[in-house]
């Protein structure tokens, strides 16, 4: 199945407001989001982003030191506390999860006619909730004016915003994955050796968490070679403990042993290249939203360590979540992936669980695939939010 082709309408301009949180989370998908509607030709967009330096590493073309520039047909602005003195808002203005606008940048809306459209994009949620609230305007009072802001919510379902899923990325993903030759070249760039047929290759990108540690002490015993790709991050000093190479020199580029378990040390890396690092294994571990969403498009099987929050609301959303993924799975692999989902997220042992993996192994990855065709029967993110403007430009 492809992307669907893009709605027949004139092009927006746009102005995308980030405050980096989480390093790469919130950025990532807002510079996704900026870099299809560029692509797609929907419009010129205006990136408004509080930390270059962050934003920097996922997007390489990127020079923190200047507050205004253009990188891939995108202009991006320095988001400081004082904004230039002749900023003109665009037509339509995206306050990505909340993140406030600027006071002097709502007047200058309230000061247009007509105002700009204003979209409060919020984050991913199963929760049935959602549902309800996406799309619902908000009135805002600015002086003598009232502005709507509208709620904006991606998720799983017809009545939600989708997922956000340029245009031609199914098919790189399929003409990628087919390609061995290619695949083994891929490899060759990262050092490696050509996959093994009794070999599994798996990518790792979470926060920490006890549970990794148990995985990874596992896969070191496991009588199936595991090559552990780990970008370097949050996850890796539990990745070392748990293969019992605590305090070993760990660098981007080193490879480093431990019984059945290779471990390949990987820099930070663009969006692209991320993509073909879950399109070319067999397992990801992911966390957040963006590299959760991309998990999905790669059509292979996953596990999502979700935000933890103290009140463990984030139990509740990964459930919210399941309820979906998992209704087309056989009752006994559900119970599986659920019970393998959980240890996860709660930081317990999850060595027992991983022993039935060559049980379940092949179900998951048809599962996988059909979950991404499932997910764009509705459209993508892009296509339902220009879909949902044009009633109210």
């Amino acid at each position: 199945m492809t992307t669907p082709a893009p709605l027949s309408l004139p092009p927006f301009d746009w102005d995308i407001f980030c405050c980096v949180v989480d390093n790469f989370g919130d950025i990532g998908v807002t510079w996704r989001l900026a870099s299809q509607l560029q692509r797609e030709g929907r419009g010129k967009v205006r990136l408004w982003v509080d930390d270059l330096a962050s934003f920097a590493r996922i997007c390489p073309g990127l020079d923190p030191a200047q507050d205004s520039q253009w990188v891939e047909g995108i202009h991006i602005q320095h988001w400081h506390t004082v904004l230039p003195a002749d900023v003109i808002p665009a037509r339509v203005v995206i306050e990505a999860f909340a993140c406030e606008l600027p006071a002097p940048f709502v007047q200058a809306m309230a000061e247009q006619n007509p105002p700009p459209c204003w979209i409060n994009l919020e984050y991913l949620s199963a929760e049935a909730w959602v549902e309800d609230c996406h799309g619902l305007a908000s009135p805002q009072r600015v002086g003598n004016t009232s502005l709507n802001k509208y709620f904006f919510f991606p998720g799983f379902t017809a009545k939600t915003g989708g997922l956000l899923c340029e245009q031609g990325l199914i098919t790189a993903r399929e003409r990628w994955q087919q390609d061995e030759a290619g695949l083994n070249a891929y490899w060759a760039g990262l050092g490696l050796a050509p996959k093994a047929d009794d070999e599994l290759r798996i990518s790792l990108f979470t926060y920490e968490s006890a549970a990794l540690r148990s995985l990874v002490a596992t896969w070191c015993q496991s009588s199936t070679p595991v090559t552990l790709l780990l970008p370097l991050g949050r996850s890796l000093n539990d990745v070392l403990i748990g293969a019992g190479l605590e305090g070993a020199t760990a660098d981007a580029g080193d490879l480093l042993q431990a019984g059945s378990l290779c471990i390949k040390l990987l820099p930070m890396t663009d969006q692209a290249g991320y993509d073909r690092l879950l399109w070319s294994c067999d397992l990801n571990l992911v966390r957040g939203e963006d590299s959760f969403v991309r998990a999905q498009w790669a059509a292979r099987p996953f596990l999502w360590h979700i935000y933890p929050q103290d009140d463990e609301a984030h139990i509740a959303k990964l459930d919210d979540f399941l309820e979906h993924y998992l209704a087309a799975l056989p009752a006994e692999a559900a119970r599986w992936l659920r019970d393998f989902s959980h240890a996860l997220n709660h930081g317990q042992d999850v060595g027992e669980l991983w022993v039935q993996w060559p049980q379940y192994a092949t179900i998951w990855q048809q599962h996988a695939r059909a979950w991404s065709h499932k997910l764009l029967a509705d459209g993508d993110l892009v296509t339902r939010l220009v879909k949902f403007l044009e009633s109210r430009i």
